[in-house]
């Protein structure tokens, strides 16, 4: 099921590669010392990263790596909630970027897409044009991903994959020597964020990977419930529609709380729409309510000043001048 997808923003080892075959380089500028430096929490990124990892989730997904591109299996609710996910996406990316690409309406466009086990959602955004890289931490995932885009020379030049994290690219991004933006136009994780051991550590890393004003996709689970009775206990308990104790209900996170930790880290929440799922017609609509899933779009609108000016700007003599 659809909940049952990792939080793959966790830890596998990745190292320095390139990607130029993707279309797009690794050649990335550092970015400002922005939100997580000034609060020290670039630290907490790469140290968070040793305690991330869920082995328990790594090993189910790695067995389950073979059947992501079964549109019947235990993804089905994946794939169709790509009918919402990919014109959400492009959409809210086609009203900030104004430039028309007939028939590729994301061309020039770079997309990250966080935790994308087998490429389900890589591939259409791929297919509209953009460059994707796409990272998940099961390199069994990733295998099945290069497999199944390999066949389709319409992404062989936009679609890349990397088994390793965000950390590991955000820590990448700050080891580079010169300084300048992140080097991606938009983020993805779709169903990922309900799995996390720390958000903080995936707010900042998605906001240094980010080029200013880059778009933020997140869709995740809200913490209430109904929530809690559809996932955990129908869904794993009495249906088994997904494996028992997939999720944790204590890390799902309602849109105000997952608002509040993105403006932390120099974005603005767009747009929140409620999402449902019909286990009926396995298909997904739009939802007034947030209430159980919902899909979340927000832009960074700021890089904090280097953390040397903000120091000077609080020391005592400073404040003597002002």
């Amino acid at each position: 099921m659809y909940w049952s997808k990792l939080g793959r923003v966790m830890l596998a080892p990745c190292g320095r590669r390139a990607v130029a075959a993707c279309g797009f380089s690794w050649t990335a500028a550092r970015s400002p010392r922005s939100v997580c430096v000034r609060n020290q929490r670039l630290t907490s990124v790469r140290s968070a990263s040793q305690t991330t990892v869920d082995p328990d989730e790594v090993r189910r997904f790695q067995s389950l790596a073979s059947k992501w591109w079964d549109e019947q299996g235990q993804f089905a609710a994946l794939h169709a909630m790509n009918d919402l996910r990919v014109p959400f996406i492009r959409d809210h990316l086609l009203s900030v970027h104004t430039t028309r690409h007939p028939g590729k309406p994301l061309a020039g466009l770079k997309i990250l897409d966080v935790g994308c086990g087998g490429g389900l959602l890589t591939e259409p955004l791929g297919r509209l044009g953009a460059s994707v890289l796409g990272i998940d931490p099961v390199g069994d995932s990733i295998g099945t991903a290069q497999l199944h885009s390999s066949s389709d020379p319409d992404l062989r030049d936009r679609v890349c994959y990397r088994a390793c994290t965000l950390e590991e690219l955000s820590a990448e991004e700050e080891e580079e020597e010169e300084q300048g933006p992140g080097q991606f136009d938009a983020i993805v994780a779709s169903e990922v964020v309900e799995h996390l051991a720390n958000l903080e550590t995936f707010a900042c890393s998605c906001s240094l990977m980010l080029k200013p004003g880059g778009s933020l996709f997140i869709t995740t689970m809200n913490k209430t419930s109904l929530s809690y009775v559809l996932a955990i206990i129908a869904a794993e308990q009495l249906l088994h529609i997904v494996p028992r104790g997939t999720h944790d209900w204590q890390k799902f996170i309602s849109p105000e709380e997952l608002e509040r930790l993105l403006e932390s880290n120099g974005f603005s929440v767009q747009s929140v729409q409620g999402m449902l799922y019909n286990p009926v017609s396995g298909a997904w609509s739009w939802a007034n309510s947030t209430a159980i899933n919902y899909a979340l779009h927000a832009v960074k609108v700021r890089n904090d000043p280097p953390a040397e000016q903000a120091e000077e700007s609080s020391s005592p003599s400073a404040d003597a001048h002002s």
